[in-house]
């Protein structure tokens, strides 16, 4: 056996002694100082609740042509005989007519073109001269074959000098040609010249449409047309007791 700690073959190493191992030195923790607090054990911190999301600006959508005021298109009453009153100041003589048809004689030019829509605005005058008390009897219908001959007819029945007023009864309904525009513009010129040259008030109850249904909507025109025939028959009846009074 060697001097030098060697072993034969089969031999077991010698074992080292304990005091020879040096075990590597344990790390130290450094002392905590004094009053540190005592570690706890840390609580869970508590869920925070979520956000609510934070909206995004949105640009404001425009609101729909109908609802947006400033877009809206004031509705216009349709053009007519709108009745009223009047403020008239007190001390002013007034002469003013009624619808009444006590006494009235009264003639009615009807047009026989558009017979269906005519027929309808006939019975409505008819009916209001019922209720203002004009008798049958004294109602003279004068058909014409159009609403282009309303006002040579309105003005035959005036000029005879029989009948307190006259009322003209038509329709005409815009077609494809300018046929509308000649006869519409003359029935309302000549009946407005058949009632200025002979001092009878003459009444209008020609519907001018577009369409059939829109005739359709004003056959009561014809009672319209009746008390204004009737109410100027009253107010020209006044303007002559006054002057014959003067």
């Amino acid at each position: 056996m060697s001097t030098t700690g060697g072993f034969w073959p089969g031999e077991a190493p010698p074992a080292v002694e304990e005091e020879n191992v040096q075990e590597p030195e344990a790390t130290t923790a450094e002392p905590e100082p004094v009053g540190w607090p005592e570690p706890h054990e840390q609580e869970p911190a508590a869920e925070a609740e979520p956000e609510p999301p934070v909206e995004q600006a949105s640009v404001a959508e425009p609101e729909p042509a109908e609802e947006d005021e400033a877009d809206e298109v004031p509705e216009v009453a349709p053009a007519g005989h709108v009745p009223g009153e009047l403020d008239i100041p007190d001390g002013v003589a007034v002469l003013e007519g009624s619808p009444s048809g006590a006494d009235r004689t009264v003639g009615v030019v009807v047009s026989r073109f558009n017979g269906e829509i005519s027929n309808r605005l006939l019975e409505s005058a008819l009916e209001a001269l019922a209720v203002a008390g004009v008798a049958e009897e004294r109602i003279t219908v004068m058909p014409v074959p159009g609403a282009f001959e309303l006002p040579i007819g309105a003005m035959a029945l005036a000029k005879t000098r029989r009948y307190s007023c006259v009322i003209a009864l038509g329709c005409v309904v815009r077609g494809e040609t300018a046929h509308f525009d000649y006869v519409a513009g003359e029935a309302a010129s000549g009946l407005q010249l058949a009632g200025l040259e002979t001092g009878v008030p003459v009444a209008f109850g020609v519907l001018t449409v577009d369409t059939s249904d829109q005739a359709e909507e004003r056959v009561d025109k014809g009672a319209d047309a009746a008390r204004a025939a009737l109410e100027m028959a009253d107010l020209f009846s006044q303007v002559r007791k006054q002057a014959r009074a003067s």
